[in-house]
């Protein structure tokens, strides 16, 4: 397969199947159309990380299941959904994908707002951008929602015999940041491409769930309480028993 300049483009056949423990997802899971319209569930997500990282790569990857190489970089920010069915729910993730540049970086600020999840990405091949992704969680921290769950992802591990970030690294940082997951990836050859999204979509779909479940613990519990005094003067009224009369006028 080739694009309008003639230029290869990987083409994957599309993975909608139920997942399995080889890929490390213990749960059922089906990935839907891009264009699939119906759904339960919907959460904001941005993938941020410095200019050439492969962020936009990864997410086609992911979503589309091809890779380009002549994909130029992102300018400004760019929009994919990614639909997966899981335990019988639809879940769509609004993937917001932005672009590196320090000249977009207060457009880029905007996108942090209402996000549910933020996915950051380096390049394995490259320690500047491991080192940066300190400043970009900042940054990320600083105008996300604090309760937003954050991804680091290590990309490029095609390029192994390039490497200057190791796993050890990537893991260390994730733990002491307390990171929701940390993985590495390929946007060229798909490994953990769409494990990404997959993870991202159960992991919100569980903290909606297990908020939901507060919820209404909540409401039953506001419910029983309310019910107490009610039920005391519904008695109160009902009661009718005769009562003795001790004279007076009271």
């Amino acid at each position: 397969m080739s694009n309008s300049n003639g230029q290869a483009i990987s083409d994957k056949s599309s993975k909608t199947t139920l997942s399995d423990k080889e890929n490390g997802l213990d749960f059922k899971y089906e990935i839907l159309s891009e264009n699939h319209r119906n759904y339960d569930l919907s959460f904001k997500i941005i993938v941020i990380g410095d200019c050439g990282v492969g962020k936009s790569c990864l997410t086609i990857n992911a979503v589309r299941n091809i890779f380009d190489e002549s994909y130029n970089s992102t300018v400004g920010f760019e929009f994919f959904t990614f639909n997966v069915k899981i335990n019988d729910k639809v879940i769509k993730l609004q993937i917001w994908d932005t672009c590196g540049q320090e000249l977009y970086r207060p457009l880029i600020t905007n996108f942090y707002r209402n996000s549910s999840l933020a996915i950051m990405v380096y390049s394995i091949n490259s320690k500047e951008t491991f080192d940066n992704i300190e400043m970009w969680l900042k940054e990320l921290r600083t105008h996300s929602n604090p309760d937003a769950k954050v991804f680091l992802i290590g990309n490029k591990i095609d390029l192994e015999n390039e490497r200057q970030v190791t796993k050890q690294m990537g893991e260390k940082f994730c733990k002491e940041n307390k990171l929701s997951l940390f993985l590495e990836s390929s946007a060229k050859t798909g490994l953990n491409a769409q494990n990404i999204f997959i993870k991202a979509a159960k992991i919100l779909f569980d903290e909606y769930n297990n908020y939901q479940k507060i919820e209404d613990t909540g409401e039953k519990k506001n419910n029983s309480q309310q019910e107490k005094p009610n039920q005391r003067i519904n008695n109160k009224k009902i009661d009718n028993k005769p009562r003795k009369n001790h004279g007076g006028c009271c």
